[in-house]
């Protein structure tokens, strides 16, 4: 065997033992939920297929060719029982592109299918594509959501303005995609729609985050919620506010509704992501709260604080401090897979239940506002266990 052929075989090993790797829960918890001690998706975990010439007459030094930089911010969806992730991949090209992953267990074993998704174009090509959001709809099509940037033509001469977007594809199968009309609304530039899985009053319901601008949200009041008629020529005429920011709150800066929600006997789970700003920069989190079942746009329990929170080496990445998650499954037992990037770099999963989600968001108090408030519910919770402790003794 040639040199070559050494070395692009010890590759391969290296990349199978990397993708097949058991996953494991976490020692440490808080009842909530499990997180597990290893991403479950990395820049490493794309195909070496995919980065590597491997023809030793047009690449004799088995150098890498196309370099991938981060696999974050997947969509996901339970497909012929295998665990889906519509990934988020991101060359060094600092491009974006969509690629399918696959699990048999939703925790490890991810494997990315051979190519990626060839995405169709609209007659404004986009720049840059991501974020997907997959929603099984009742309509019988999946539905991909996602952010298309391109070019703010209004600021010429400053090469980083940007416009945001909602584009639009479907599918049936995963692998053939129709692209639709990028969503048009008429609150400036739109990032993180969400797509309801159910018809609401025979329309199309979406998730929607009105800004001013590709990274301001200015006057955008938070998550907002919109009607259309028709997804292949989708238009949102007026938006209400889901959930709003909050001063000195995990959002009171910007939020965002993450993947769609789940139905359960008692509401809709919402899974959203809250920004902060701190003097280190923007940060990050996932939050949680419960709509009515019949009126997914009224809000009925709102848990204070972070749901999920960049720890440890989850807090460094590309863009630091940051946890976003647009994708979760639940399973025929009702467990429910949140997946989870971290600083714009990596994949996590943490795994719970249907019932302790909607326990969470039920018994856990909301937010008082002001420094008086949170401790009066906290010493109520204090002289509560205080009184059981004493018992116990």
């Amino acid at each position: 065997m040639s040199r070559f052929n050494e070395k692009a075989k010890a590759l391969l090993q290296q990349h199978e033992a990397l993708v097949t790797k058991k996953n494991t829960v976490k020692a440490s918890g808080n009842g909530i939920y499990d997180c597990y001690d290893n991403p479950i998706l990395t820049a490493e975990h794309a195909p070496i297929f995919w980065r590597y010439d491997l023809n030793e007459k047009t690449n004799p030094h088995l150098m890498e060719r196309q370099g991938v930089n981060a696999a974050f911010n997947s969509g996901a969806m339970l497909w012929n029982g295998k665990y889906i992730l519509a990934v988020r991949v991101e060359g060094v090209d600092r491009k974006s592109f969509f690629a399918i992953a696959e699990s048999p267990n939703g925790i490890d074993n991810f494997r990315f299918w051979d190519y990626p998704i060839t995405l169709p174009e609209t007659d404004r090509p986009d720049t840059n594509v991501y974020d997907m959001r997959l929603t099984q709809h009742e309509d019988g099509y999946i539905y991909g959501l996602f952010c298309t940037e391109r070019k703010d033509l209004n600021h010429p001469n400053d090469t980083s303005a940007a416009e945001a977007q909602c584009g639009i594809a479907r599918t049936k199968d995963l692998v053939t995609w129709e692209r639709l009309p990028d969503l048009i609304t008429h609150s400036g530039q739109q990032r993180n729609v969400v797509l309801h899985p159910e018809f609401i009053d025979g329309k199309y319901g979406l998730f929607t985050r009105p800004q001013d601008g590709f990274i301001s949200v200015g006057a955008g009041g938070g998550i907002g919620w919109g009607l259309v008629d028709d997804m292949a020529n989708a238009e949102v005429k007026s938006e209400v506010i889901v959930d709003g920011k909050v001063y000195h709150t995990i959002k009171e800066v910007k939020n965002g509704q993450g993947p769609a929600p789940i139905k359960t006997a008692e509401g809709w789970l919402n899974l959203a992501h809250g920004v902060r700003n701190t003097a280190a920069g923007l940060r990050y989190v996932l939050y949680m709260f419960m709509t009515e079942l019949e009126r997914p746009w009224v809000v009925t329990h709102r848990p204070a604080g972070h749901f999920i929170a960049p720890h440890g080496a989850e807090r460094v990445g590309d863009v630091s401090n940051v946890a976003f998650s647009n994708g979760w499954i639940v399973n025929e037992n009702h467990e429910v897979f949140i997946y989870y990037a971290s600083s714009d770099t990596r994949m996590h999963v943490a795994t719970s239940t249907v019932e302790k989600l909607v326990d969470y968001c039920k018994n856990t108090p909301e937010d008082g506002l002001r420094s008086a408030a949170s401790v009066a519910v906290r010493n109520e919770l204090i002289s509560a266990n205080l009184s059981i402790l004493k018992a116990l003794v």
